[in-house]
């Protein structure tokens, strides 16, 4: 058999494959369709949408894969049929920090896929209340960026907000440089939000020393701005490249490649169990001493792990906190349930904001 034989055959396996898929991605789309109408009538805010169901899925799926595709390409192929199929009824409306090109909306669009309908919003308390309001289904919003830490406004939000957290997306950050221009050579001024220009200080040292550099309210504004200007580069993500028609002159210019923001999913309903969850707490302490230890340790007399814990100024008293705590678990878990019935012994206000599936790649 000739080279050019072997060829033919393997594409006509491919082609019966492709039709294979095309047949059982349509039977997966008749089978939503008649869970949605076993569902009843229009179902309340969020749809049809179940966290624990999709993540339920994703597990399935990447615990039986074969390869030679990675989990990550193969979650985020389910992701989309998962989202095209729940498209069907009704696509999902989600709020997002923006502008339109934003990491926050790329995380969007990589837990809850494509077939959804975004709408940006200019501040975090501006997507809390479109959903607080049922504007839209869900939203999403950033809390903690690896290097750069907490994001104040989102845990701020929570204080004052009746919102649950439903979900968490983990987003890999990568910055890259773009402009109308052919090299970088032409390129005077760089503009950026100010903690991507931190995030790629050293790459703009050694191979951009003498252009000016110009922070701005996001990175997609900055593309937006460098769309319209000669001589002038953006640091912005994939999204904004495609969305503002720009040259991709260099990639993956941060400094640290594991450069990682979390997001959270927020919405009006509580999420099932799915056995591997994260319950996020919001709790203030008695003003005596060791109020906080003896908190803690409630975790600790029940074998909890605590995953984090990050302290805010409460803006009722001077000098007094808030705390925001990530425990490993779920709260209908009689353990957790347990350890948060005494927690209440030891606080002065205790809230929890929501159990929800840990993100899944």
């Amino acid at each position: 058999m000739t080279d050019e034989e072997l060829l033919n055959e393997l594409r006509i396996k491919i082609d019966q494959i492709d039709d294979q898929l095309l047949e059982l991605i349509s039977q997966r789309g008749r089978l939503a369709e008649e869970v949605a109408k076993a569902k009843g009538e229009a179902p309340e805010q969020g749809g049809y949408y179940r966290p624990d169901r999709e993540a339920a899925i994703l597990h399935r799926i990447l615990d039986h894969n074969p390869g030679p595709l990675a989990d990550e390409e193969m979650a985020r192929l389910f992701r989309e049929i998962i989202s095209a199929c729940l498209a069907l009824e009704k696509p999902l409306k989600i709020a997002f920090l923006g502008p339109e090109g934003t990491f926050t909306q790329g995380a969007a669009l990589k837990h809850f896929g494509h077939s959804i309908q975004t709408e940006s919003f200019d501040a975090i308390d501006e997507v809390f209340r479109e959903v607080e309001a049922g504007g839209c289904d869900y939203g999403v919003v950033p809390v903690e960026n690896s290097i750069e830490g907490v994001i104040n406004h989102t845990l701020d939000s929570f204080i004052r907000s009746p919102l649950k957290i439903c979900g968490e997306v983990a987003l890999r950050i990568h910055h890259h440089l773009l402009s109308n221009e052919t090299d970088l050579a032409s390129c005077k001024k760089v503009i950026a939000h100010q903690q991507a220009l931190a995030q790629c200080r050293q790459w703009l040292n050694h191979n951009m020393p003498n252009a000016e550099r110009v922070a701005v309210s996001s990175n997609a504004e900055a593309a937006r701005q460098a769309s319209e200007m000669k001589k002038v580069a953006a640091i912005a993500g994939e999204s904004a490249a495609d969305l503002y028609g720009l040259k991709k002159l260099v990639s993956n210019i941060e400094d640290e490649s594991t450069n990682t923001t979390r997001f959270l999913i927020i919405g009006s309903n509580s999420v099932p169990a799915t056995g591997d969850d994260k319950t996020s707490l919001l709790f203030s302490t008695q003003n005596k001493p060791g109020a906080l230890f003896h908190t803690l340790a409630v975790f600790d007399q029940y074998q909890i792990s605590m995953m984090k814990i990050e302290s805010r100024p409460s803006r009722q008293e001077m000098w007094d906190y808030l705390f925001f705590v990530d425990i490993e678990g779920h709260a209908e878990n009689e353990k957790i349930s347990k350890a948060l019935d005494d927690l209440s012994d030891h606080t002065s206000m205790l809230k929890v904001l929501g159990s929800y599936p840990k993100a899944v790649l």
